[in-house]
């Protein structure tokens, strides 16, 4: 059974009155990530290395391959280690874009770092960029000890509260979290729903 939208909407905006299985979130057991996923977002993640793929074929298609060569570690699709979500804290978010989904739109698009943060939500973890025309936010859950699942949606221009999960498909966004390095952090999203094939978002402590 899928979790209800306001649930996850609940869970968001940190609010414990949330009913259904997410409010396990503040309980006992941190709740199934499965059981929270639309059909499509459980789609985008299982095809994640082929959109990884499709997505640097493009880049070095289009003669922009030394980019990704010149940070190894964030782009390389395997390089995933253990203790995979990062801690709670502040950080520092720096969001490239693979690929192209639309004309003209560059292949590769690197934003500047924005101010992110990790908190707890109880047996989860709470993401969120706080800077930036595009910002997600969405809880983090256990899957793996060399990665983590990310379920959120995504927050625009002066919006001031992200839309409910699972309610407009485009604003949906999934991906796992990994730990390339020392205190070094990636959200890899596949198959966004805007601009691109492939997003990574690179975290680092702010301090």
């Amino acid at each position: 059974m899928k979790i209800a939208p306001i649930a996850l909407a609940l869970a968001l905006a940190g609010c414990a009155a949330a009913k259904g299985p997410l409010a396990t979130a503040e309980t006992s057991a941190a709740p199934d990530w499965h059981e929270v996923a639309t059909d499509d977002d459980q789609q985008r993640l299982r095809s994640w290395r082929d959109a990884w793929m499709s997505a640097s074929d493009a880049v070095r298609a289009a003669g922009e391959g030394a980019r990704l060569d010149a940070d190894s570690a964030l782009f390389d699709p395997d390089r995933a280690l253990d203790a995979a979500a990062p801690p709670p804290g502040a950080y520092r978010c720096r969001w490239i874009k693979l690929g192209s989904a639309a004309k003209g739109v560059a292949v590769f698009t690197e934003y500047p770092a924005e101010p992110c943060s990790v908190d707890a939500a109880g047996k989860l973890m709470r993401f969120r960029m706080s800077g930036g025309a595009q910002r997600p936010q969405g809880l983090i859950f256990p899957d793996e000890p060399a990665r983590a699942v990310f379920l959120g949606t995504l927050e625009l221009g002066d919006e001031t509260r992200a839309l409910a999960y699972a309610r407009d498909t485009k604003r949906d966004m999934a991906g796992y979290v990994e730990r390339i390095g020392d205190r070094r952090w990636r959200l890899i999203l596949p198959q966004p729903h805007f601009e691109s094939l492939f997003d990574v978002i690179e975290l680092v402590p702010a301090a």
